[in-house]
């Protein structure tokens, strides 16, 4: 069902913010978190930003992540 689908979805970007805004994170651990590969989790980091999402890669001692600041 398309609805069904596009639901899913809406709901993956809307995890994404949180776990972003909850923890920083990185693409892989993203990933992994929603259960997708690592360039979609790019592309959901892509989409967020087309949203309005301020999103900005940061590192510290353990790597890239990425943070988000408030809309």
């Amino acid at each position: 069902m398309p609805y069904e689908r596009s639901r899913r979805i809406e709901q993956r970007f809307q995890k994404a913010v949180e776990l972003i805004k909850k923890h920083g994170i990185n693409a892989g651990q993203l990933a992994l978190e929603l259960g997708v590969s690592v360039p979609t989790a790019h592309r959901i980091i892509g989409e967020l930003k087309l949203r309005g999402y301020t999103i900005r890669s940061i590192r510290d001692e353990q790597g890239w992540k990425y943070e988000i600041l408030d809309k």
